[in-house]
């Protein structure tokens, strides 16, 4: 039994996880300007708590996709050509979310910064959307055949376990990024918030327990690491609503957290050694051993990734440490043209 496959579905589950962390409460950020916002400074306010940090967090993303493509080519040919609507949705969404995010302070009407913040919103939306729908789906399964080809139309992944793993990182996104606010925001920002977690906790953490249960049960009882894991993250969650309730707002963060990390732990340990399973016959499924690499592949993976993550790791943690302190409503300057350096040399 060769030990890379196995290390390398760890690596990418750690980098699901990671995104699922960092860029859930960007995500939610976005979702949050649209109605939890009583004025464009507030806006501006929680913009500016993830604006050093976002386009970082996306990353993430991009490097868990590029380890499916080279560690296990069948699993990622696989899954983004049954799933290549969800998946052109969740690219659109990132697009339009990127040029919200860009473009909305450009012109001083309302009109551009509501069109923008809305896109900024939707956009992020459909991305927790259809990256939990996608991640649900190769965690319950798919129907492919012996090849790993879709069987049925394009619509197929339109089903209940898509819908609950929308609904829970959807759920986990604004959960989080209103515990991110109250760490990094003040002012009105910061206590709406703290209410909003105190409040809406268990309702936005409910399909994430609902997905994580039917993994379990979805493979046969799965394993003690996974049920161990799901205590750990009740527990969490247990711990992080107290906080919340009592506004400890550091301990909330923290609990939530460890509530999405051990969360998306026990579904990747529930569903291994399957990558994606078949719902058509079993015996197409697609696991660690039958869809991964050659061992010289990994073997350079393995290399290459040991020298470069720790540089990655440590780089985002000192621009976490550079902008670690709070965005006041004082920070915020009042809208004013700012001219391009060139006119303002004639």
């Amino acid at each position: 039994m060769e030990p890379l496959p196995v290390v390398w579905f760890v690596a990418i589950a750690v980098l699901w996880t990671g995104y699922l962390l960092l860029e859930g409460f960007d995500l939610g950020v976005g979702m949050h300007m649209v109605f939890s916002t009583r004025s464009e400074r507030e806006r501006r306010v929680m913009l500016n708590t993830i604006g050093p940090v976002w386009d970082g967090n996306e990353v993430w993303l991009i490097t868990a996709g590029a380890a499916m493509f080279a560690a296990f080519p069948a699993w990622y040919a696989s899954l983004f050509s049954t799933l290549y609507v969800p998946l052109t949705i969740t690219l659109v969404g990132l697009i339009v979310r990127a040029v919200g995010i860009e473009y909305r302070g450009k012109i001083h009407t309302e009109r551009w910064r509501t069109f923008w913040t809305w896109m900024i919103g939707l956009g992020s939306l459909i991305v927790a959307f259809c990256i939990g729908a996608a991640l649900a789906l190769t965690s319950t399964g798919l129907p492919i055949d012996a090849n790993g080809d879709r069987v049925g139309g394009p619509f197929v992944w339109v089903t209940l376990p898509a819908v609950v793993g929308g609904l829970a990182v959807v759920g986990f996104a604004l959960l989080h990024s209103a515990t991110f606010l109250g760490l990094k925001a003040d002012g009105e920002v910061r206590d709406r918030a703290g209410r909003f977690a105190a409040r809406w906790a268990p309702l936005c953490i409910a399909p994430a327990a609902v997905w994580a249960i039917w993994v379990q049960l979805a493979h046969g009882g799965s394993s003690v690491l996974a049920w161990t894991l799901i205590v750990f993250a009740v527990l969490a969650a247990v711990f992080g609503w107290t906080a919340a309730r009592r506004r400890h707002e550091g301990r909330a963060f923290i609990g939530f957290a460890g509530f999405g990390l051990f969360g998306a732990a026990a579904i990747f340990a529930g569903m291994f050694p399957r990558l994606l399973p078949s719902t058509v016959d079993a015996a197409f499924d697609l696991t660690v051993w039958n869809a991964a690499n050659g061992p010289y592949t990994l073997g350079v993976m393995t290399v290459v990734a040991a020298v470069s993550l720790p540089v990655i790791l440590l780089y985002q943690a000192w621009s976490y440490w550079i902008f670690r302190k709070r965005v006041t409503p004082g920070m915020i300057p009042e809208v004013h043209i700012v001219l391009p350096a060139v006119l303002r040399a004639r």
